[in-house]
Formats: C-alpha cells, sequence, structure tokens
C-alpha cells in the first residue's frame, strides 16, 4: 500500500484486520459450483446488495428452473442454491474431455435485447435448442447471428456445444454488447478438471488426519507439480452504479419498448468511473460472510481463504471486467503455473514431463479476459520464532544446561516433536513421519522452541468475546502450545469456542480506491487470508 497513506487510513486498515480476526472462526471458503455435462442457464435481472446499503439493478447467469435441480459441488448449499440470476454466474465445473452443452435462455427485459454466452479458449458450436420457450418473442427467428457468437432474442433460448480438451480456469460472459452486459453482470467460470490425476497427489485426509476434503480434484492440471490441498475462485470485476442507473431507466422506466424488436440501449458509460469494486460479486465486509448466505441470494459466492501451515492453495484468478486490478496477498509470494489454462513450462526441458516455469509474484495484475492459477504455501518460515509456542520441557533444559547445547529440534525431549524433512518442515516425510492430525504439522523445525524476540500483549486483554487476536502463535487450546510468556488461557468457557486463533494477513488491491466501497474506506476489493492451526477443522461450506 502507499506510504502516503494517512494515519486515519491506517487506523481503518488496522480495524479492517480486526474484522477479519473476527470472522475467522465462522466463515470459510471453497470453489463452490455446478457440475455436469448439461446447464441450463438462465439471463436475468434483479437488484444486488452493496455494505452501503445500495440495491443496484444487475443482470446475472442464472440457473433454469426446467433444467431441473443442478448437482452442486463440493457441496450442497443448505436453501439458497441456484437463482435464476446471480453475480458472478454459476461456476461450472467439468471435466477434461467432457462434450457438454449450455442452453441460455434471454429472460432479461425485452429492451435489453439479445444475450449470448461467450467462451474464450473453447471451440463451440452454436444452435437453437430443438423447443423454444413459449414466452420466446421471436418463433420464427429465436436466435441471431451476432458480432461474436449466436444470439438468443428475448424469451427465447441458444445452445452452446463444446468439448472441453484442456484443464484449467476458464472465464465466460456475454458475447452481446459486451461493453454494456458484461458491466451489468453477465460473466461467470468455467473450471476443467484433469481427466487424469498425477500419483504423486496425496489424498489431503491421509497427510493431515480426519478433514473432509473440499478440492473439486487433488490437482489442477494431469501434471505432478500441480498438487494442492486447498482451491479458492477469485473473480475481480468493478461496477459503476450510474451506468445501472441508466439502464434500469431505459428497461424499467416508463416509455421502455416491452415489444421485441426493440432498439439497442443507448448508455452513456464513457467516462467509465466505477464506484464499487467485487471480488466473486460482493464487497468487503460481505465477501467474509458465508458462500450462500441467505442476506445476498443472488450473490452467493464468498472470498475469505483459510489453509493449514504448510499447505498449498490453488488460486484461480480472473479479470472479469475492463480494469486490471493489483492483486496483492500479504504473507508469501505464489507461483503462477498457467495462463488462461496453459500450463507455462520450461522451454527445451530434459525433465518429462518439463517443469513448471512460472513466475513468483506478489501481486497479481487481473487482466481483463485473463485467467490464472497459481499456488500458494504458507509455512512460518522467515518469521525466525516458533508460531507454535512450544516450550522445553524442564528435563530438556536441564540436559540443555549439562551438555552446555540449547535445546532444538528433539534433542531433549521437547513438549512436542518437531522432526524436520528434506526441506526442514515436520510432515509425513520426516523421519520419523508426523502422525496425521499433528498439532504442528508443517513446523519449520529451525525455529522450534525459538522464543518470540518481542514481549507480547496478555491474552485477556486481546481477547474480544467468543474471539483472539493479536497472538503472535498458532492457537492456545492444544496442549503443547504452552506459550511461555503467559500461562493464562482464554477467559473460562471460550478455548472451546475458538480453537483455532491464527494469523490473518489482509488481501487486496494495490490501487487504494478499489479498497474502497463508493469511495468509503474500508470496502471493496478487499479480503482476509485466515492461517488456522492444524488442531482447528476448516469446515468449508460456512
Amino acid at each position: 500500500m502507499s506510504g502516503s497513506m494517512s494515519s486515519a487510513r491506517r487506523a481503518f486498515r488496522a480495524a479492517a484486520l480486526v474484522l477479519g480476526l473476527l470472522s475467522a472462526g465462522l466463515v470459510q471458503a471453497a470453489v463452490p459450483g455446478i457440475s455436469g455435462t448439461s446447464f441450463g442457464l438462465t439471463a436475468g435481472a434483479g437488484y444486488g446488495s452493496q455494505p452501503d446499503g445500495a440495491s443496484i439493478y444487475s443482470w446475472g447467469y442464472g440457473c433454469a428452473p426446467a433444467a431441473g435441480a443442478p448437482a452442486f459441488v463440493p457441496y450442497t448449499p443448505p436453501a439458497v442454491g441456484c437463482p435464476l440470476w446471480q453475480i458472478p454466474g454459476p461456476t461450472l465445473v467439468v471435466t477434461e474431455g467432457q462434450l457438454i452443452t449450455v442452453t441460455l435462455t434471454n429472460n432479461l427485459p425485452v429492451a435489453a435485447g439479445n444475450t449470448s454466452i461467450s467462451f474464450p479458449g473453447m471451440r463451440v458450436t452454436a444452435a437453437a435448442p430443438a423447443s423454444q420457450p413459449t414466452t420466446c418473442s421471436n418463433p420464427t427467428n429465436p436466435v441471431q447471428q451476432g458480432l461474436l457468437t449466436l444470439e438468443a432474442a428475448p424469451g427465447c433460448a441458444v445452445q452452446y456445444t463444446m468439448t472441453v480438451s484442456n484443464p484449467g480456469t476458464y472465464a465466460y460472459y456475454s458475447g452481446t454488447q459486451p461493453e454494456l452486459q458484461i458491466e451489468m453482470g453477465l460473466y461467470g467460470a468455467m473450471i476443467v478438471l484433469p481427466l487424469t490425476v498425477p500419483s504423486t497427489c496425496t489424498a489431503l485426509g491421509g497427510r493431515l488426519g480426519g478433514v473432509t476434503d473440499y478440492r473439486l480434484a487433488p490437482s489442477a492440471y494431469d501434471h505432478p507439480q500441480t498438487c494442492y490441498d486447498r482451491e479458492y475462485l477469485f473473480q475481480f470485476a468493478e461496477m459503476s452504479s450510474p451506468v445501472h442507473q441508466q439502464v434500469d431507466a431505459a428497461v424499467n422506466g416508463p416509455g421502455a419498448c416491452n415489444v421485441a424488436p426493440c432498439p439497442a440501449l443507448n448508455v452513456g458509460i464513457e467516462p467509465y468511473r466505477p464506484n464499487y469494486f467485487l471480488i466473486n460479486g460482493r464487497s468487503m465486509p460481505d465477501d467474509m460472510d458465508p458462500s450462500y448466505a441467505p442476506n445476498y441470494p443472488n450473490q452467493p459466492y464468498n472470498g475469505n481463504p483459510h489453509m493449514h501451515p504448510n499447505e498449498t492453495m490453488l488460486m484461480r484468478i480472473i479479470g472479469q471486467g475492463r480494469w486490471q486490478h493489483p492483486f496483492h496477498f500479504h504473507a508469501n509470494h505464489a507461483r503462477v503455473i498457467a495462463r488462461d489454462g496453459q500450463l507455462l513450462l520450461a522451454a527445451n526441458d530434459s525433465v518429462s514431463p518439463p517443469r513448471l516455469a512460472g513466475p513468483l509474484l506478489f501481486t497479481t495484475p487481473t487482466v481483463p479476459g485473463q485467467t490464472q492459477d497459481q499456488l500458494f504455501t504458507w509455512t512460518g518460515k522467515g518469521l525466525n520464532w516458533d508460531v507454535y509456542g512450544h516450550t522445553p520441557t524442564a528435563a530438556a533444559i536441564a540436559a540443555g544446561a549439562a551438555t552446555g547445547a540449547t535445546p532444538a529440534g528433539n534433542a531433549y525431549g521437547d513438549s512436542a516433536p518437531c522432526y524436520p524433512d528434506v526441506n526442514g518442515y515436520y510432515t509425513i516425510a520426516s523421519i520419523p513421519p508426523a502422525p496425521a492430525g499433528a498439532s504442528n504439522y508443517g513446523e519449520y523445525c529451525a525455529d522450534h522452541n525459538k522464543a518470540i524476540p518481542a514481549t507480547p500483549p496478555d491474552p485477556q486483554i486481546v481477547t474480544n468475546g467468543l474471539w483472539y487476536g493479536g497472538t503472535p502463535y498458532l492457537g492456545l487450546s492444544d496442549t503443547h502450545q504452552n506459550h511461555g510468556y503467559n500461562s493464562t488461557p482464554l477467559p473460562p468457557g471460550f478455548a472451546s469456542q475458538n480453537p483455532g486463533a491464527g494469523y490473518a494477513y489482509m488481501w487486496h488491491s494495490h490501487n487504494e480506491r478499489e479498497i474502497t466501497t463508493n469511495d468509503v474506506f474500508p470496502g471493496g476489493m478487499m479480503m482476509m487470508l485466515i492461517i488456522d492451526a492444524p488442531v482447528s477443522a476448516i469446515d468449508e461450506t460456512l
């Protein structure tokens, strides 16, 4: 962030961080979507909400009731499900090599005219479906060739067929008057899973104990270097509410055309000055509420990623708007493994398959229309203290005093073990291996038993209700985690409700205006990465 940020803004930023900590125990994220080989979508209209209380007229893709209940992945939502329109549109989850069809019904107001879907990176065949809805305004000419693809007239349907030949992350969006229809919300994501998963990609539960696996697949591609443990989809877009107000007046106001064919909408878009900045259709803090939350019926997807130490997170990133947004993630760099579904491989590599050769980034430019897949890991390495708060046992201290050695590793029977693997971490590759569900799985053993080079605050004064913040350690409740600086636990009864207090890092746009909601800070493109203690289960259905 800019060094010119005012002290007031710094205070607001601190408040946003606290808000992220308060959210840590309740909301997680995954890549929720719908799967199959045949999808029935609609293009509909309605009003979406923003954190400042605004209700903004928008368009979006949704699920067609006639197509039946979709198959949700990786879990079934509790109630809201897949509405008639949403922003972003439903995430379509398919598998490499499948022949899929997407039937789109145009349920936008008649004055909006035709609409369509463009699938960049796919070889698509478009045609009118075998039958048209009874609402079709022009049954003799229900589909028309547009500039980019075949379009559906108001009330009519068009069908797109394609074989998804390559795994990866893809965007889809309107190919009709896209400068307006994408702005109104007609965009979404398609995820193509690899047909073959590399044998080196182990099961999440086998590595970390009895946890639920919410991955769509164990690897992003059929390449052994694309294994991951958790995945999150971030669709970045901006929105100009004056444009939406103009469209609302033009299609719903007095004198609006209600009999097709209607003249093309003439809406002033330039100069383009967006005032809402969205991640997955929401602005902060709404993006930290659960996916499928009933208070956002048409904005079902959230942000707010969670992970354990030493896990690998697959970040699926899509630029869905007109602007490039600098997505800045704290805590570590991320390795770019693919762009637009194409792996970035080393040229003339002697290894088969060729090794990944994408750059390491700490800020990702979200290029409009481009997708990126990146791998991110948090380990605590480099902090130079024991993030688990281990304290050597009395026997270890005595043994060290007798030999003149400093207790380290497991030389003197520490309160919890840390045997380094070849990379220095306590994992199943250690000798002896870390047991499944170890309380300090993934610890960087060189920092084992190291005290923090500062005096942390008393936990009693950084406790807020059921929550704990301000700790430099991962969790307080585990029996191995005696922090040494203060033996006082959380207030009675609270520890059992917050067993996994951990680290929180702000992830946000590096354009300061884009972390506002209608020019009010904090808001916009901002969310929190939460590092949970290994003893804390991450429930991604919340």
